[in-house]
């Protein structure tokens, strides 16, 4: 089971099957298939990795058990399932925002990269407006709307963080990390437009597929160490 190659033979199983539900029609079938995919990956991740870290563990566990909730939402109370699924996806989130964040030095980089930071602050609010305009329609101003608030603050906070570590360690795992975090993104975003705009299966598909390339980079990422020495802060 822990075997790379099986692995790989089982994940590209699964998302043949979502893919097959998904344009065949069977919508719960499709979902459910693709809730698999990132507990096989966290399986795979327990197998091959030796060195793990606490905070990637809580980040791909967390996420898991969310993604799994999908298979029998439909038992659960609608706010139920809004709000624990939710809310998992944020707590796997910031964990992923500490894994990620835990070894920068953030003098250095408030240094050396302030114009950067202050142009993704600017960024990165414009999004998150234009996320809660999109979803503004459908949640008045409740505890959903303040969930959604902190779901998309945490998501952008990875981009930023992922982007600002590779400025920082410039390696191959940072880069790992950094096209990890860029597909998360822009499957959340298509996710959003899935869900409150238009549900086509295609946007569905977009979805999916672009969370399985973006934890296919996070695992990898966790199997290499930074090549270079992480730079120090000293006085010009």
């Amino acid at each position: 089971m822990c075997s790379p190659k099986l692995l790989a033979f089982l994940i590209g199983l699964i998302y043949a099957l979502f893919v097959y539900f998904l344009f065949s029609g069977h919508l719960f079938y499709a979902d459910s298939a693709s809730s698999l995919i990132l507990p096989v990956l966290t399986l795979g991740y327990f197998c091959n990795v030796k060195k793990r870290s606490l905070y990637f563990i809580l980040f791909l566990v967390l996420y898991s058990m969310s993604d799994l909730m999908i298979i029998f939402s439909d038992k659960l109370l609608y706010k139920l399932d809004y709000f624990i699924g939710n809310s998992l996806y944020i707590l796997a989130y910031i964990a992923l925002i500490i894994e990620i964040g835990r070894n920068l030095s953030f003098q250095y980089i408030i240094k050396n990269y302030l114009f950067s930071i202050i142009v993704l602050f600017v960024l990165n609010t414009y999004i998150a407006y234009v996320l809660l305009q999109v979803v503004h329609p459908y949640l008045q101003l409740s505890a959903e709307y303040i969930l959604e608030i902190v779901y998309n603050i945490s998501m952008l906070m990875i981009l930023s963080l992922a982007l600002l570590n590779y400025f920082y360690k410039d390696s191959r795992k940072s880069f790992y990390i950094l096209i990890g975090a860029i597909c998360i993104v822009f499957a959340e975003v298509i996710n959003i437009a899935y869900l409150y705009v238009s549900q086509q299966n295609l946007l569905n598909f977009f979805t999916i597929s672009l969370g399985l390339i973006g934890f296919y980079f996070l695992y990898e990422q966790a199997k290499l160490k930074h090549k270079k020495e992480d730079k120090q802060y000293t006085k010009v």
